[in-house]
């Protein structure tokens, strides 16, 4: 996970607290409703210049921030966290 990513995603996490989010954190336990999730994935897809496949865009993938993360990295070229 990258700080652009824990940057973007603190907002929709009314119950999340510092010292950070770590890839196991529960999002739906730290706020994140349904309504929220269709927010943050327009905002993912706009600040990473991605589009998440119709597969990606389940209960599992918004369940933890490591599991979105990962659904994330993997559409970015190369892994590398930078905008396609």
């Amino acid at each position: 996970m990258d700080q652009r990513f824990t940057d973007l995603l603190r907002p929709f996490l009314k119950f999340a607290s510092d010292p950070g989010l770590t890839p196991e954190s529960d999002l739906r336990a730290l706020g994140l409703d349904s309504m929220q999730a269709i927010e943050l994935l327009f905002a993912i897809e706009d600040t990473y210049g991605i589009s998440l496949p119709d597969d990606e865009l389940n209960d599992t993938t918004f369940g933890t921030a490591g599991n979105l993360w990962r659904a994330i990295a993997a559409q970015l070229p190369q892994d590398t966290g930078e905008p396609a």
